[in-house]
């Protein structure tokens, strides 16, 4: 008999507690979830479990095969080029940008719709805006997910954390269905290891899917305590600073942004609220001088996105050197707010 975690989509086995789907031989007739997503539920103990991208991506491959309803997640703090991959699903797809609760409040949706729109050539039913803790705009997507359902599965995709398995839930309570199925939510990376299917009604089922794991990101391999620093769990207080030629922004112990110019420039920078920020004169100091480094060259009213850990809105012309660990994705774009 194979049976699945309710939490995670593993299945279940009791010789490896070290891998996926662990349950006590002694529980495993009554287990509903396995031990890594009952400690994350009760003592927010999270296990990493080393999974092969590969596997991921290959379970991603096969959604875009299909032409069922796509939602595909995006995370607002994370918004890049990657979504032009919607253009690649055969099913019909809404976007959903999750977690527009941490934005400030005075962001307005249409300005955000019509930026999407612009800068992304991307064929979409339409973008919803939600905040599955706030339950904000759940009943919108509700509604447009029964309007436009043509086949029975709806899949949930996006990037690992964008918040696929936490909408399912907030979708299940938003529609009245005493479901018992709960997925494992975390703010960690990686917590959905395979497909979980939920049924809505008779004639939808929404299928959470593993988040596709991004290299390039700041998270990627991170410990816990960073990655719990560094995700943004309240509506960020931005941060603006006018710096003058020759000075440097320090983020936390994670990244360094030297400006260049010829003039006082504001730097804006949208990051959890936790992680400290200073200024410092650019040559008295060569603190995190050590990391890899992005040259840009900047056109005025462009962001700089360190992919995972903040954006920084610029509003003139810069000469800007940023410094992060390897590997992470730094781009520039025009500016999202």
């Amino acid at each position: 008999m194979t049976k699945k975690c309710l939490g995670c989509g593993a299945l279940f086995q009791s010789k490896y507690p070290d891998k996926e789907g662990y349950v006590a031989l002694n529980d495993l007739k009554e287990a509903t979830v396995c031990r890594r997503c009952f400690r994350i539920k009760n003592y927010g103990d999270y296990q990493v479990i080393n999974k092969n991208s590969k596997e991921y991506k290959k379970m991603f491959d096969e959604v875009k095969d299909k032409h069922d309803m796509i939602l595909y997640l995006c995370d607002i703090l994370n918004l890049d080029d990657n979504i032009n991959e919607i253009n690649d699903f055969n099913g019909s797809v809404i976007l959903v940008i999750t977690k527009i609760d941490l934005l400030p409040k005075s962001v307005k949706e249409k300005k955000l719709n019509d930026y999407i729109r612009k800068n992304y050539k991307i064929n979409v039913i339409d973008i919803v805006f939600v905040s599955s803790k706030k339950n904000y705009n759940i009943d919108l997507l509700l509604e447009l997910i029964k309007k436009h359902t043509k086949q029975k599965n709806v899949y949930l995709v996006g990037n690992t954390n964008a918040g696929k398995s936490t909408l399912i839930n907030a979708l299940v309570k938003a529609n009245g269905i005493n479901n018992k199925v709960d997925i494992t939510t975390s703010f960690l990376p990686a917590t959905t290891l395979d497909f979980i299917k939920v049924n809505l009604n008779d004639n939808i089922t929404l299928i959470d899917t593993p988040g596709t794991i991004c290299n390039d990101n700041f998270l990627y391999n991170e410990k816990p305590n960073v990655v719990k620093n560094v995700s943004s769990k309240v509506e960020i207080k931005p941060r603006t600073y006018q710096i003058k030629p020759n000075e440097s922004i320090i983020i936390g112990d994670y990244a360094r942004l030297d400006y260049f110019g010829t003039e006082k420039n504001s730097f804006t920078i949208y990051l959890s609220n936790e992680v400290k920020v200073k200024r410092i004169k650019l040559n008295t100091n060569d603190y995190l001088r050590n990391l890899k480094i992005t040259n840009f060259d900047l056109e005025d009213n462009k962001d700089i996105v360190i992919s995972g850990l903040c954006f920084c809105k610029i509003t003139k012309e810069a000469k800007v050197n940023v410094y992060t660990k390897e590997n992470v994705k730094v781009f520039s774009r025009n500016n999202l707010i």
